[in-house]
């Protein structure tokens, strides 16, 4: 079985409402489908979402990178040989999500191959996984009725909360008022590199009695001694996530005592990246969350594909739910959440069919 063709498709479709952090705001999902195609007439699917403020990618630089610097690169290997496929990708620096989802889609085409799912074939650990929903910034009754509305709905009690504010009390008093409307729920906050050191620890202070689970990416990788202060500040764990785009920046955080536990995004690092991350992870004692690059469904199908397939990943509650916020989707059949947990597909691969009819509408390199 070999590789004959790469596609990159990119489509925008719109969310109900602005998504609001601290490095910035996603109002629609315009992201890639990447399809990799066999001569056994097997085709691997993955979604690439572009973040031009975190990794520098943007949706037309994906499509260029695609389909004119990979897919020559692809054409006549084995979907089998992903090593060959990491190493000749890794000679072009940066545009991890590009990467990430070509891996992931040759993941899917050997999943099917062997008719398996992904999630046998990474570990199979379990079939499905606890969800969290991510909070972005708003007045704190619009955040608590937000997720009030979740958990009602989706049964789901682990809650992101974006942060990174300035004031600081404005963060300060939304997790707040989501700890009072929901004592028994799982808080944890997100800053998005928003605040300084200082700022950070005045406002984890400030929460020290909201029992967080974790904090997130509160101040900037380049802060250097000020993210080591903090973390040796700190009563809660720190993680990592922007900062830890490749394997060996996850080292170096670390090591470097800039961080207590790493944040691992299939859409940023594959499946086979992913596995490298996690494996340093557990060699240095540190714990995973399975985080969210605000994937849709096909996205969050692949997240879940690999938390599922781990018991370290599975641990805590994956940020698999940004597609409730999307006004629409590509899968023919839609991932549901029910009593707070999504289910692995019982399909080859990763169970992707997609809805060529919505493909048609929302792609935006058509006129």
């Amino acid at each position: 079985m070999k590789i004959t063709r790469v596609e990159a498709i990119p489509f925008a479709i719109p969310y109900r409402k602005p998504l609001r952090f601290a490095s910035g705001e996603v109002t629609e999902a315009a992201h890639v489908l990447v399809r990799v195609h066999t001569d056994d007439g097997l085709v691997g699917v993955a979604e690439a979402p572009p973040r031009p403020f975190t990794y520098g990618e943007t949706q037309a630089s994906i499509v260029a990178a695609v389909c004119g610097l990979f897919a020559e690169q692809l054409v006549g290997l084995s979907p089998l040989e992903r090593e060959q496929v990491r190493v000749r990708l890794a000679r072009t620096v940066g545009n991890p999500t590009a990467k990430a989802a070509i891996d992931m889609a040759l993941w899917d085409i050997i999943g099917q191959s062997l008719g398996v799912s992904v999630t046998e074939l990474l570990g199979g650990y379990g079939d499905r996984m606890r969800v969290a929903h991510m909070v972005g910034f708003a007045e704190p009754a619009e955040m608590v009725a937000e997720a009030g509305r979740v958990r009602e709905q989706y049964g789901i009690s682990t809650f992101k909360v974006k942060v990174g504010r300035r004031p600081i009390h404005l963060d300060v008093a939304a997790c707040r008022a989501l700890r009072e409307a929901m004592p028994d729920a799982e808080l944890y906050i997100d800053g998005n590199r928003g605040w300084t050191a200082a700022e950070a620890a005045r406002a984890l202070r400030a929460m020290a009695d909201l029992d967080l689970l974790f904090a997130e990416e509160l101040c900037p990788a380049d802060d250097v001694l000020g993210r080591r202060w903090l973390v040796g500040q700190s009563g809660i764990p720190m993680y990592a996530d922007e900062s830890v785009p490749t394997p060996g920046d996850v080292t170096r955080e670390l090591l470097g005592g800039s961080a207590t536990g790493v944040s691992i995004k299939t859409a940023r690092t594959g499946f086979t990246g992913s596995h490298r991350v996690l494996a340093q992870c557990e060699g240095l004692g540190v714990e995973v969350v399975m985080g969210n690059q605000i994937d849709g469904q096909l996205g969050s199908l692949c997240s879940l594909a690999f938390g599922a397939a781990f018991e370290a990943t599975s641990r805590q509650a994956g940020e698999l739910s940004n597609f409730l916020d999307m006004a629409d989707d590509l899968l023919t059949e839609p991932l549901e959440i029910r009593g707070g947990l999504l289910r692995v597909r019982e399909a080859p691969g990763l169970g992707i069919d997609i809805d060529a009819s919505k493909l048609a509408h929302y792609r935006t390199d058509r006129a």
